[in-house]
């Protein structure tokens, strides 16, 4: 099955480590393409080409401001991550809820000591 283009889902848009970090950037507010590229140590094209790539995909949003663009974070595009990530929330309920009983297993018994046995 051929994955699906970058420009087309915010999946594969997020796999790229560099689109991540713009994301935790814009999440600060809104941003002109070279602070994005100085605050992450990207050339100004490197930059603008993740932006176009996160703009596609609706997680990233543009406006004019003058002779700059403005970027900033449109979150509403991570839902269908969100959703499938909270998809996992009760197995690790589950499985935090199981650890946290055997450590306190191993608490009782380390408080019996030698001695209680």
């Amino acid at each position: 099955m051929a994955r699906a283009a970058t420009t087309s889902d915010a999946f594969n848009a997020i796999a790229e480590p560099q689109r991540r970090d713009i994301l935790v950037l814009l999440r600060g507010g809104e941003r002109p393409v070279t602070e994005v590229a100085r605050d992450l140590g990207m050339s100004q094209p490197q930059a603008s080409k993740h932006l176009r790539v996160l703009r596609e995909v609706g997680l990233v949003r543009v406006r004019g401001a003058g002779k700059q663009r403005l970027y900033d974070l449109d979150a509403r595009g991570l839902r269908p991550v969100h959703e499938w990530v909270g998809g996992f929330e009760e197995f690790w309920n589950e499985t935090f809820g199981r650890l946290d009983e055997y450590v306190q297993e191993l608490k009782q018994e380390w408080r019996k000591g030698p001695q209680d046995e």
